[in-house]
């Protein structure tokens, strides 16, 4: 699929069927994610694939947005090994997972994935629940899975602003 259409069609799921992911499609998703830039390559990012009941109740259990989803990627990233940018104030721990989440979402578009990205939940109950690590950060969860019918995008979905009114030329 053409980039400019993933990203145009691409929309948040909130409705799926019980159809799963088959291995090879969520394989390509699960590699863009891995091929995605973070700072000095430090590759602090963890990606938990979630589809068993046990803990596909937990993941119901921390937030009401799965919508059915039969998998869950939840993206973490190491907190003890990321970059500190000058000055001390940010760090790398955040943006990274960001971009592997925002490639994992894209890939699965491309591959004709429905998926939604999910952060209304406790990051903190939730990594207790599944038994992360203690130096792991939950950034986000994305929803994967097949659009039941009647699903699609929100009614606001193609509503942008213009061009002009997001970026700046100085």
């Amino acid at each position: 699929m053409e980039f400019s259409d993933v990203v145009k069609n691409r929309y948040s799921c909130k409705k799926y069927d019980t159809r799963k992911v088959d291995r090879a499609r969520l394989n390509t998703i699960l590699e863009a994610g891995r091929l995605a830039p973070t700072a000095k390559n430090l590759q602090e990012q963890h990606v938990y694939v979630i589809e068993s009941e046990e803990y596909l109740a937990k993941i119901d259990k921390a937030t009401p947005c799965r919508y059915g989803a039969p998998t869950v990627l939840v993206v973490a990233f190491d907190k003890n090994n990321v970059f500190t940018y000058p000055g001390g104030k940010r760090d790398s721990g955040i943006e990274d997972a960001s971009i592997v989440a925002t490639h994992l979402m894209l890939a699965a578009a491309n591959e004709g994935v429905d998926s939604c990205w999910l952060n209304f939940f406790d990051p903190d109950e939730l990594a207790k629940d599944l038994g992360l690590p203690e130096n792991e950060e939950i950034l986000m969860l994305l929803d994967l899975g097949y659009a039941a019918e009647g699903a699609g995008p929100l009614d606001n979905h193609n509503s942008r602003k213009e061009l002009s009114e997001t970026v700046t030329y100085i």
